[in-house]
């Protein structure tokens, strides 16, 4: 596995991480059996990087991560995440300290590397949103997550880069956080681009990964096979859309338009996708959801085979432009 410096953290990083939440589910709804297998063959293969959140399966994904870890020799990098509730009057710095020491007693842990933001950013709150404001003011989310890397129970602090660009944009800016995870994959690159493209009708990410570029920001691009629509031909009605402006008749048209085009020259579905991804030198790691651990197998063999060619990216630009038409 090639290792990826992780921006100005300075840690270099497994280019795949292993993914806890409900998309593959293998965290939540696996055997024990299953997980401990998916952990162990995770870790051959040299993943030194997992990621979840107390959402996860309402707890259980960090449990499990909790019990797998502590069976095992390696000491790999543990992420987590934190939501807020913008109505409750409970302080933001204190709904961060509670949140986190729950994580940490499922995860048996005393303190992980990675704590991000997992609630929504947006220019005005509403609902699962929160604005710039809830997270750099005074008393604010980062607030609460400096404390907590003051007392060394975090290293680092993230963000989950899927809100409004420009209030995203406005917290990356801060200058405070450390890591963003950025939604990238081939039928939506668009984290990617410098500003939104002509005619784009879906999720517009654009400006973001140049925004963690210029304050060197890890890149943890996730959503790498589109809730799977780019990973296999095949549904299981597990498949859940994050995104606005994204359904699910549309991720497929999309995705098989991709393949139609590109064929099996590159690898399977699944392996195109991760190609894809990596092909980007912005990108940190790939965090890989899986329902099944051969799927693991699947991912590191479309890393080891390294970036798709420039024609092929080219050619996939192309047909983003096009609307996959």
């Amino acid at each position: 596995m090639e290792l990826r410096r992780f921006g100005r953290t300075e840690l270099q990083i497994s280019e795949l991480a292993f993914g806890g939440g409900r998309s593959g589910g293998i965290l939540i709804d696996a055997d024990d059996e299953t997980r401990r297998a998916a952990v162990r063959r995770a870790l051959d293969l040299g993943v030194n990087w997992f990621d979840t959140a107390p959402q996860y399966g309402d707890g259980k994904s960090e449990e499990a991560l909790g019990w797998l870890l502590a069976e095992v020799a390696e000491t790999p990098f543990v992420s987590t995440k934190v939501r807020i509730d913008i109505e409750s009057s409970e302080s933001l710095v204190s709904q961060v300290e509670r949140s986190f020491a729950a994580s940490l007693e499922r995860l048996a842990r005393d303190s992980v590397h990675l704590l991000q933001i997992h609630s929504l950013i947006a220019p005005e709150a509403s609902g699962r949103t929160i604005s710039p404001d809830h997270v750099l003011r005074a008393g604010g989310m980062a607030d609460g997550m400096e404390k907590l890397r003051d007392q060394g129970m975090i290293k680092f602090l993230g963000l989950t880069a899927l809100g409004d660009n420009g209030a995203t944009i406005e917290v990356i800016n801060s200058g405070r956080f450390d890591a963003a995870q950025i939604y990238y994959n081939m039928i939506n690159p668009s984290s990617d681009w410098g500003a939104p493209k002509r005619g784009w009708t879906g999720y517009d990410g654009s400006g973001v990964i140049n925004a963690c570029r210029d304050q060197d920001m890890g890149v943890m691009a996730i959503r790498i096979f589109a809730a799977s629509y780019l990973a296999t031909s095949t549904r299981t009605g597990r498949e859940s859309i994050l995104t606005e402006n994204t359904n699910a008749e549309t991720e497929e048209r999309n995705a098989d338009a991709v393949f139609a085009a590109l064929g099996d020259a590159h690898g399977t579905r699944a392996q195109s996708a991760v190609r894809f991804v990596l092909s980007n030198k912005d990108v940190s790691t790939a965090i890989i959801g899986l329902s099944e651990t051969a799927y693991l197998d699947e991912a590191f063999k479309g890393a080891a085979m390294g970036p798709l060619p420039d024609e092929v990216l080219f050619q996939l630009d192309q047909l983003c432009e096009a609307g996959f038409e």
